[in-house]
């Protein structure tokens, strides 16, 4: 049983998160979906110009829900790793495995199992509001089975990973010297693994990957790839129509593992022109070595996570470790506050890490109007790509930092209008 400081740390939590997710709540609600300033009303900007009322009313509710799941995302899942602290839990489990005498070889995978397990399953109900929601506005195509498929295959991968991590993670805190530098230094090559093994290894458990099945759209992709000096020799096609309606394309792995890859919904959806602006777009990722880019920023923020990490997890134990029954720093009763303090960091983190994301997409969406010579399709485009997932083309501030990966909507309209006017100003001087 939880002592009753223990009992009233929980209450706290638990008050805070509550209290955050009405502040969200109203957050979400009463800041304006689809916002236009008034330069671009009646613009092909402007959401009223290719959303009819009856999308525009459920873009509103659909984000405001959205977005509130997103920002209730991280507390919630703080609060379990409290709980699981706290709660005693983590402590009863380590101590019933003792009791049992098994050997450590054998505790701790079950261990790490029961923690990942606990957390996956208290983590459920915002999966499932989510899958929820999306369905209900036709967004989603997968059935419930699908679903459930897919989430224990992440809840398989999930566990395997953080076992391996978890297992090198406390050998090395158990070791004396440097053991952040260790950490670290291991880290990287395990980064740069998993970038190549993703679409080689993981990708398939979710989605089947067969050749383009437009032979004469493939040879225009891959004629544009080898202008862009992209070593590849077919295009991929996901088929991801069981699942989704929505619209998307991307390029992944590094070396051998590079693959070009497009979805069946994308290919049912657009035109041609829209197709390879949006394959020039992922191709410009490639040409700007983003991917690389993206592996060394990986291995940054991770000697970041790593070193600011191991001064509050140090700081965690003298403070708290005697109260949830955390002997040392290599005792497995501390792998959820290890997993609580990388998911605050984490968070924390988003809107650096977003902003940068941004910054690359829209040196993406240029290089794609240069590489074509045209921003044709650009504007129509983002446009059905809106429509299809209901987006707010224009999204409040704290959702741009902490969400927001991607440009809105109405920013790449912009932009693709911008780039039509410099050109089309550019051919009229000529």
């Amino acid at each position: 049983m939880p002592s009753r400081k223990s009992r009233a740390w929980l209450w706290k939590w638990s008050a805070a998160v509550a209290g955050y997710a009405v502040l969200m709540a109203l957050y979400v609600w009463y800041t304006s979906p689809n916002n236009v300033p008034a330069a671009y009303v009646g613009t092909p900007a402007d959401p009223a110009s290719f959303f009819s009322a009856g999308q525009l009313k459920d873009s509103a509710v659909l984000n405001a829900m959205r977005n509130w799941i997103f920002f209730m995302s991280g507390p919630w899942e703080w609060l379990i790793y409290v709980f699981l602290l706290f709660g005693g839990l983590a402590r009863y489990w380590r101590d019933a495995l003792e009791r049992r005498g098994l050997p450590m070889i054998v505790r701790f995978p079950i261990f790490v199992l029961l923690v990942d397990a606990a957390s996956f399953i208290l983590y459920l109900p915002l999966r499932v509001l989510s899958y929820g929601l999306s369905k209900s506005y036709g967004i989603t195509t997968q059935p419930v089975t699908g679903w459930i498929r897919d989430k224990l295959v992440a809840f398989g991968v999930g566990y395997v990973t953080l076992l391996a991590v978890s297992a090198v993670a406390f050998w090395i805190l158990s070791r004396k010297g440097r053991w952040w530098l260790k950490l670290w230094l291991l880290s990287v090559p395990f980064t740069v693994f998993m970038m190549y093994v993703q679409p080689v290894v993981i990708d398939p458990l979710y989605n089947t990957f067969t050749r383009l099945s437009d032979p004469q759209l493939e040879a225009r992709i891959l004629e544009l790839a080898a202008k862009a000096d992209i070593p590849a020799n077919r295009v991929y096609e996901a088929n991801m129509s069981a699942k989704t309606n929505a619209i998307n394309a991307y390029v992944t792995g590094i070396s051998s593992s590079l693959r070009i890859v497009l979805w069946d919904t994308t290919l049912k959806q657009l035109t041609e022109q829209e197709i390879l602006l949006i394959m020039a777009h992922e191709m410009g990722h490639y040409v700007m070595h983003h991917l690389e880019w993206s592996a060394l920023g990986a291995v940054g923020s991770s000697l970041a996570v790593i070193v600011i990490g191991g001064g509050l997890y140090t700081w965690c134990i003298r403070r708290f470790g005697a109260r949830v029954g955390i002997r040392s720093r290599s005792d497995m009763t501390a792998l959820p506050l290890l997993l609580l303090i990388i998911a605050v960091l984490s968070f924390a983190s988003l809107p650096i890490s977003n902003a940068v994301s941004r910054g690359a997409e829209s040196a993406a969406d240029a290089y794609a109007m240069d590489l074509l010579g045209t921003a044709d399709g650009s504007i129509s485009m983002q446009q059905k790509t809106a429509v299809v997932t209901l987006s707010d083309v224009n999204p409040p501030l704290l959702v741009r930092w902490f969400r927001d990966t991607h440009p809105s909507d109405m920013e790449r309209i912009i932009a693709a209008m911008k780039f039509e006017q410099t050109h089309k100003g550019a051919g009229a001087d000529e």
